[in-house]
Order: C-alpha cells, then structure tokens, then sequence
C-alpha cells in the first residue's frame, strides 16, 4: 500500500507541475516531450543500431520468398519506434494464454493489443506520440500539426498515409458510420460564450495533417488519447465495404456474408471493434487470425509492425495470444490457479486465495496502482424515471442516511480483505481534485443517525414486514442492477444494513448488452459501483454528465449528447458541473484547466452523488514466472488502456 500512496503522489506531482509551464510560446514536441508544455525542440528516440533482426518465422518466410525483407515492412530507420523494454531485451516465440468470454468480451483483447495515434506516457504525466511520430502546437493551443511515420504499412502491407486519417474523419467519424458520435475532444469553446466549433482537419502531405480549433484547446492530445484513440481506419478496406463507396444494398449483402443481419450492426463492429476480424487490416503487434467465435480465438504476430527494441528486433517477441472461450467465470479462477494461463487479471475480492496459490501456481501476483475514489460503492439515478424515487434520490438527506448506515470496517474485512480502508469514496490522496477530510465525510457507522434522516425525509410509515413505505403507504424499494455476479457478496452486507433502517433492497443480475439498454431507456434506479479515473480534465464523463455512462448522472447525460432533444436538462449543482467543465474545455493553460476541475470536484464533494463504503484497493495482475517485462507497477486505468499500458509487444517468454 505504500507504494500505491508513493505512485499516487509521485503522479500527481507531475501533473501539478505541469500547471507551471509557460504557456505563450510555440513548441515543437517529439516522442519525449509533454503535449501541453512548451518546451524547446527535442531530438526523437530514433534506431541506434544498423543491424535489424526479426522473428524466426518471419525470417523463413521472407528466405521462401512469400515475404518483403524486414526493411521493406517497416518505418524507415528514423521513423522505425523504438520501444523501450522493462528489464532486458527479449526472446522471440511463445503463445501467451488468457481466458475471454467471446466476441461480447472484446475488450479483454483490444486494450492491450490498441495502437493509438498518442499514448500516455509510462508515469501517466502526459501523453507521447505513438502511432504519431511528432507533432507541433502552435503558441494558442488552436493548431496542431502531426506527423506520422514514412514507410509505416497496415498489416497487409499497404501503406499507412495522412490518407487513411483523412478518410476516418470525413468518411467514418463525422458521418457517424460506427455508431459513435464526434467525440468531445474535436470540439472547442468559446471561453466568453461558451458556444462549441467543431475542428477542422486537412492533409498536408502524404505523412503530415493538421488539426485546427477556432479556440484555444489546451487538452486535445489528452483527450483524443482517450475519446478516439485511433485517429485513422485503413482506407483501402473500408471502401470496399462503406454503402457511401458499395451502395446500400451491396453493403447489406455484404453484411450478411459476413454472419450481420444488418448494415448498422456490421458497420459497428468493423468500424469500431475491428481488431477481432481477421479481414481488417490493423496496425497492432498482433491481427485476428481466425473466427472470434472459435473455442480459442488467435491473434497472431503481425509482420509488419512498426516498431523495435534498442538492438533492432522487430517487436513483439511473442508468436500469438490465444484466447480460451470460458463461460464460467470461475472457470478463470480455477485455472488460473492450475497454472494455466500466462497473464490474467482479477479484482480484491481474489487476492487471498491467488496470494496462497503462487507456488503451486508458479506465478506471481503484482498489485498495480488503482486510482478508483472506492472499492466499493453505490450511485443512485439522480434522473429515475418514477418522481417518486427521483425525488428521494435527489435529496442529499438519502444518500446520507444511506451512507451512514453501513459498518464499513465489517465491508473492508470481509469484502476487501482488509485491503481497502473504511471510508468514504473520494479522490484519493497525491490526484488533482483531493479534498482533506472528504474521506471521513459521512463515514462513521451511526444506525441513529440514519433512521433520523430517513423520518425527518418523511419515510415513517411502515409495511407489515417493518420496510418503510412513501408517505401515502405505496412500496419502497431499492433495485440495483449490475451485468456481474461478483457483487453478490457485497450486495448481500448492503442490503442486510439498508434492510436494518427499513429500506427494503434487491439486486438483479442482467447481461452486459441488457444492462445497456436499461441505462439508455432510464430503467436502472440504482447501481453497485465507484467513480475510477485519474483526472477530471482527461476523462470528464464520470463526474460530467456528457453522455449516458456512469448511473449517477443518468439522463442527465443524454439531455447533453442529444443537445436537449431527449433525456433530463440539468439543474442546479449538476448544471453547475457542466457550466464548468466548458471552463475546462475553454482554457488557456494548465492553471486554469486544474482550477476549473477541482470546482467540478469540490461539487462532487458537496453532494455526494457517488457513496463509498471502502478505499480503493490494487488490481491484482496474476503473471506466470517465465513472463518476462511485464512492470512491477503501473496505473491500471482504462485512461491509460489498462494492461495495454505496459506495453505488451515487449513482453516475453524466458
């Protein structure tokens, strides 16, 4: 746990800093330099060594003739990444075994295999260019100028060009042809007005493009790192497929071939999950080799991936990731402590019975920085759509009495393993947005004081069974909604204390596709989870009601993805949180970007919109001891893509 706090601190003291920097000049930023500094020029981490080498297999195939040499696949040496490796230079072969519950389960893979445009940086300090090779702001933040990498090639060997961006955004991105509105991150605002412009993007040659805002847009690199991580498709392949370039129906016919009932459902999944066809060129360490749908899905090496370590090997080391189609996810567990799998990843409530198993197992459990204001927790719709709750929920009185009538030492102990500390959810200590003392706020176990607000409320009544009821005899009852049976536990201790102030509460367990749906048609009243991210400013929509996404803020979120058409307009605090995060989104430097986030935060604080019952705990990564280069410690955030922000391409078997 100290080295959690540590890795805490030392990453806030970092994106504190970065408020100082001065924000007036111009900056050209390569591979090492911060986007939102302005720094001078930096030389890029360019390929020291003239010798390049590849994978055995690569190496016969290109001796048989069915393959380009090396140096006709990749970058050219000063635009080749070099990737830096966490303890040694590595070992080609190997198949790196995960367990995944099928195509619906995509994202198990696509995190640590995603390539995208700009990544964040290993400390989690800012982002660097990835599939980028450099870029420039100019001195208002309005214009940026990217370069990719010449002689890059998709997975097919076709060349990857400013082309295949251009084409993502007039074609794919702002058409909408995925199923994805334009994210947030390509839009601007006025800072008097608040009025939003959409960016413009242009070629500027073959290997360069611009983006350009109409205002100042401090955080774009950020933000595009995470709202649209692949800024480009491979052109080449989507005309052949897109109705703009097919026509309808030879698009539906299509779609059909390829299993989909229709266009929409097929463009979705080729547009924005493509990484699980083996179809779709891709510029990842590893491709789709055969149906997503097979009892073992392989990824297989891509010969032409783009970067290297410092002596010149192409990466990845590994062969091919396959991955076992489970349907009991105790299934995961069970084998994972057989020994059977070479990296799996698990929550607390696992760590005791993995920690005993390490041996027998023959692997190790690293506990990786978690940035979640709590390891468990409740939201309650603020937008229900009975009044009747909505007006409950809304008054803060609730959501204290709900708080305060939890033993949270007795959460810890037998949730978390004593693992997260009993407390309030909050952000945690050494982040941008930390509160003194919010953590003890509503935090002490007062049964008293619970069924004291809930009378002064006017929940007085009661059924025959002791629940309470609404003041004219009607039945009250809390029903979470969760898509995973691994709450079960900590629902049970929830509903045994709301139960104990008369709060009668049910849990139902629903499908990932099915828990969707009832967030969009505002049916899930209330949900078992915590707030988890690093900062505000980079992803603003947990805490900012920008889309339907975190249970808290419920319509609230599609009243503003909508521009008002549909769902709840925001009033009062939640209204204010929006009115600031157009502050942050009108910046001009990186003061007033913190500024205007911790008044989102304090907000937050005020209301108490999310309820923690425990700290946050590590997430456990349960790693086999042949597998090497995988890091002692990162922060394990979907900001930073989770594993794939240890850079898997460099992981290997020794």
């Amino acid at each position: 746990m100290k080295r959690f706090a540590l890795c805490l601190f030392f990453l806030a003291f970092i994106l504190f800093t970065a408020a100082c920097e001065d924000d007036n000049k111009a900056a050209q930023v390569n591979e090492s330099a911060k986007p939102t500094e302005q720094a001078a020029p930096m030389k890029s981490a360019v390929l020291t060594v003239s010798a390049l080498s590849e994978s055995p297999v690569l190496a016969a195939a290109v001796k048989s003739g069915s393959l380009p040499s090396l140096d006709k696949r990749i970058p050219a040496q000063e635009d080749v990444m070099v990737e830096a490796v966490v303890e040694e230079i590595g070992k080609y072969g190997g198949e790196w075994r995960m367990p995944w519950k099928g195509p619906n389960d995509r994202w198990t893979i696509g995190k640590p295999t995603e390539e995208a445009l700009f990544r964040f940086k290993a400390d989690g300090s800012g982002v660097e260019p990835n599939v980028a090779k450099s870029y420039e702001v100019n001195a208002d933040s309005t214009e940026f100028t990217i370069h990719l990498r010449k002689g890059m090639k998709w997975s097919d060997g076709v060349p990857f060009t400013a082309d295949d961006v251009i084409f993502y955004w007039e074609h794919m991105l702002t058409k909408e042809t995925f199923g994805k509105k334009i994210y947030d991150a390509y839009y601007s605002v006025d800072p008097v007005t608040g009025a939003k412009a959409l960016a413009e993007v242009t070629k500027v040659d073959d290997y360069t493009f611009k983006v350009k805002h109409k205002y100042p847009s401090v955080l774009f690199l950020e933000r595009v790192a995470i709202d649209n991580k692949w800024f480009f498709a491979p052109a080449h392949f989507q005309k052949t497929i897109l109705p703009e370039f097919v026509g309808e129906e030879k698009a539906l016919e299509i779609a059909k071939q390829w299993g989909f009932k229709d266009v929409k459902t097929f463009l979705v999944e080729t547009g924005y999950y493509y990484w699980i066809y083996p179809q779709i060129p891709t510029l990842r360490a590893w491709h789709a080799k055969n149906d997503p749908n097979s009892d073992v899905f392989v990824m297989e090496r891509n010969p032409y991936y783009w970067k290297v370590d410092g002596q010149g090997k192409q990466l990845p080391y590994i062969d091919r990731i396959n991955l076992k189609k489970i349907q009991d996810p105790n299934q995961s567990l069970l084998d994972t402590l057989a020994g059977n799998y070479d990296l799996n990843q698990f929550s607390f409530s696992d760590f005791t019975v993995l920690k005993e198993n390490e041996k027998r197992g023959d692997y190790r459990v690293l506990q990786w920085t978690n940035t979640a204001w709590s390891s468990t927790g409740v939201e309650l719709n603020q937008t229900t759509e009975d009044p009747r709750y909505r007006t409950l929920f809304q008054d803060i009185r609730f959501r204290e009495a709900l708080s305060v009538a939890v033993n949270r030492t007795e959460i810890s102990e037998i949730i978390t393993n004593g693992l997260g500390k009993p407390q309030q959810a909050s952000v945690p200590k050494g982040l941008v947005g930390y509160q003194e003392g919010w953590d003890k706020q509503w935090a002490n176990y007062d049964v008293a004081r619970a069924n004291k607000l809930l009378d002064e409320i006017g929940l007085t009544k009661r059924d025959k069974n002791n629940f309470r009821t609404f003041s004219d005899g009607s039945d009250l009852a809390l029903t979470f909604h969760n898509d995973s049976t691994t709450v079960a536990p900590f629902m049970e201790l929830i509903k045994k204390y709301y139960e104990a102030v008369g709060i009668k509460t049910d849990l139902k367990i629903v499908d990932q596709g099915t828990l969707q749906d009832l967030k969009y048609a505002n049916k899930v009243q209330a949900f078992p989870v915590s707030v988890n991210l690093v900062n505000v400013a980079y992803r603003p929509d947990e805490l900012v009601p920008l889309r339907v996404l975190t249970p808290w803020l419920g319509h609230y979120g599609l009243y503003t993805q909508s521009q008002g058409k549909e769902g709840v307009k925001p009033e009062g605090d939640v209204a204010k949180i929006l009115e600031n995060w157009d502050k942050v989104k009108a910046a001009k430097n990186q003061e007033e970007i913190v500024k205007w986030s911790n008044e989102i935060i304090k907000l937050h604080q005020k209301n108490q919109w999310v309820i923690g019952y425990t700290g946050p705990t590590p997430s456990l990564t349960v790693v086999k001891n042949n597998l090497k280069n995988v890091p002692k410690e990162i922060v394990d955030i979907d900001e930073f893509r989770n594993l794939g922000h240890a850079h898997p391409a460099q992981f290997f078997f020794k």
